[in-house]
């Protein structure tokens, strides 16, 4: 995993060069590449994954007649069955990187390139004679790539901060801005980066900028069927094919790892893992989370049912594996607030970056590359909002149902400019236009796909944002085989009946990865992402909050009602912020978060 960036058709001086790979070190800390041609300037840093020696970047080649170079951010898990298919055609190769058969396969298919690939990734080409720069994006989105086009040029980067850096481009944020923090936040509209004037490459996208002019295209997203396997054909499809990515994205020159919570996505993933590495005379490291004190002050609720270390302790029992702890206390949470709000540029989900961007940090102390959890609830219908009859049917986003709520938090200049309700609604419903679904559909098959596509173009974008900028702050290469896309495009046609197996969240999972778990784990029922109950975070986080207001001249107050803020401190939610755990102490946190946001990036706002 690298990070990447470009300058075209603008200025570029050494001094912006070095400002904009000074904002990438962390994603690629093992070596950078500047690559310069008359209009086009592209940046690398590198983390090296895959063939140390010789995928060095930019990577150039010179192919029938055009002169091609690539800045590549990414994995592919069949770089040799391209690679293959391009020896048959000519391409010879000088190492074993994906870079540089990912290169080859630019030149040779052009976009076409983009149906031949299963990956992670973000790269532009540049293409010398015709001076073309093609951007492109994965097909799930778990690989960030954003943009700014300008009057004369484009900017591209893996990250915002990188667009920031570069000194004609303002940190600006208008009243739709500021309604996507509080009306949406942590979630993002598809396309938005929030700044104004910077846009992100959506998921399954590809982008043209030539002639000084810009240009995209879907090339992939879900499509509907007519699914005509049997249950258990359907089960047997499933485990073949979440094995097969597994798998596949254990492929490394570096030692890797998995991620363990003692859930079912998590402990399928280790299980694979473990028994492959065991045939192979190694043992796993695995990585855990908890918090101080949770066994003391731990709460179950409707969302989270149990706590994670029994499962924890069980799994590493069957494994047979290298477990590793981290714990943290709630003042470790709030000292990563400020790092985690600059890993991701934006304010994020609270607690659950804070933990997870420490967390992170310490699996890079053993490993460079881990696999995780991440979408089996998406793309298998694990969560509540899924499963819950009365959630299902409400309209706007169900893992948001608070939109009156939030809209009392915009300031009154941002309030007169935006009706809360009609925001929210209307990204809701330009949602299904996007929805391919088949008319013979019943209306409960229609509705259940509609909830795939909210949850796959939303909920599962702010989920990869929050995995890929917590992880590649710290250099950590974080893969997650549950976003194969051949998963979730062979899922989307199953049918809700099968899916909810035994009336079961992801019962065809289980069903189908049954043999892989202990029987404790494997009905054990969904518990998210964990977060702390220490009375004394909440107690940390309001005291900061109450030093923010005591401040008149404070950021948050100019796009957020202080009213609100100050009931805030005593409040009680029927809903949470965002998701299933977002509740007081982690809103507060997320209010913090936009205050040091809007201080350290000098936020205009207009």
């Amino acid at each position: 995993m690298c990070g990447i960036a470009g300058i075209i058709g603008l200025k570029h001086s050494e001094n912006i060069i070095n400002g904009m790979l000074e904002t990438m070190k962390r994603r690629g800390p093992d070596a950078q590449g500047v690559f310069i041609n008359e209009g086009c300037c592209l940046l690398h840093s590198r983390l090296s994954i895959i063939d140390p020696a010789g995928g060095g970047q930019p990577m150039e080649l010179n192919w029938a007649g055009e002169i091609y170079t690539i800045v590549y951010n990414g994995e592919l898990y069949n770089t040799e069955d391209v690679r293959q298919l391009l020896m048959k055609l000519g391409h010879t190769f000088k190492g074993h990187s994906d870079t540089e058969v990912l290169l080859h396969a630019y030149a040779q298919w052009s976009d076409g390139c983009l149906e031949k690939l299963n990956g992670i990734y973000a790269f532009a080409v540049w293409e010398k004679k015709r001076k073309k720069l093609f951007l492109a994006r994965d097909r799930i989105g778990v690989k960030p790539l954003f943009y700014k086009v300008h009057k004369d040029g484009i900017l591209f980067a893996s990250e915002i901060k990188t667009i920031l850096a570069y000194p004609d481009v303002e940190a600006e944020l208008d009243a739709e801005g500021a309604a996507q923090i509080l009306l949406l936040g942590p979630g993002r509209a598809p396309g938005s980066g929030v700044f104004r004037g910077i846009r992100e490459l959506e998921p399954g996208c590809y982008g043209c900028y030539i002639c000084g002019k810009w240009n995209w295209k879907r090339y992939w997203k879900l499509k509907d069927r007519i699914h005509t396997d049997s249950f258990e054909e359907t089960a047997q499809k499933v485990r073949a094919l979440v094995v097969d990515a597994i798998e596949k994205q254990m492929v490394s020159d570096v030692e890797i790892g998995t991620f363990l919570s003692g859930g079912l996505d998590s402990s399928l993933i280790s299980s694979v893992c473990a028994k492959k590495q065991h045939s192979e005379g190694k043992s796993l490291e695995t990585f855990s989370l908890d918090f101080e004190n949770n066994d003391k002050y731990f709460v179950p609720g409707k969302f989270q049912p149990n706590s994670d270390n029994q499962y924890i302790c069980i799994m590493h029992k069957y494994l047979d594996c290298k477990q590793n702890w981290t714990v943290i206390t709630p003042q470790q949470l709030l000292d990563n607030l400020e790092e985690a709000t600059i890993a991701r540029d934006l304010p994020g989900m609270a607690d659950v970056d804070f933990s997870l961007l420490s967390f992170c940090g310490e699996i890079r102390k053993k490993v460079k590359v881990a696999l995780s959890g991440e979408c089996a609830d998406e793309i298998f219908g694990g969560y509540p909002w899924y499963r819950d009859p009365e959630v299902r049917a409400l309209d706007g986003f169900p893992w948001a149902q608070n939109t009156k709520e939030r809209g009392a938090f915009l300031a009154p200049d941002i309030a007169s400019k935006i009706c809360p309700k009609t925001f929210v609604n209307d990204l809701y419903t330009q949602s299904f236009n996007r929805c391919d679904i088949l008319p013979e559909n019943s209306p409960l098959e229609r509705r259940m796909k509609q909830m795939v596509n909210l949850n796959h173009y939303w909920f599962m974008q702010t989920l990869l944002d929050r995995k890929d900028r917590m992880s590649m702050y710290h250099g950590l290469e974080v893969r997650v085989p549950f976003c194969d896309y051949r998963i979730a495009e062979y899922m989307y046609g199953v049918p809700w009946e099968y899916k909810d197996y035994h009336g079961q969240e992801k019962g065809l999972l289980r069903h189908a990865m049954a043999g892989y778990l202990p029987e404790e784990i494997l009905n054990r029922k969904k518990s998210p992402y964990p977060k702390t109950y220490d009375p004394q975070y909440l107690q940390l986080v309001s005291e900061q909050l109450e030093r923010v207001l005591a401040d008149s001249n404070a950021p948050i107050l100019q796009i957020v009602n202080r009213e609100a803020l100050e009931n805030l401190l005593h409040a009680e939610y029927a809903w949470p912020w965002y998701g299933q755990l977002m509740k007081v102490p982690q809103t507060i946190a997320f209010m913090l978060q936009i205050n040091f946001w809007l201080d350290h990036y000098k936020v205009r706002i207009v």
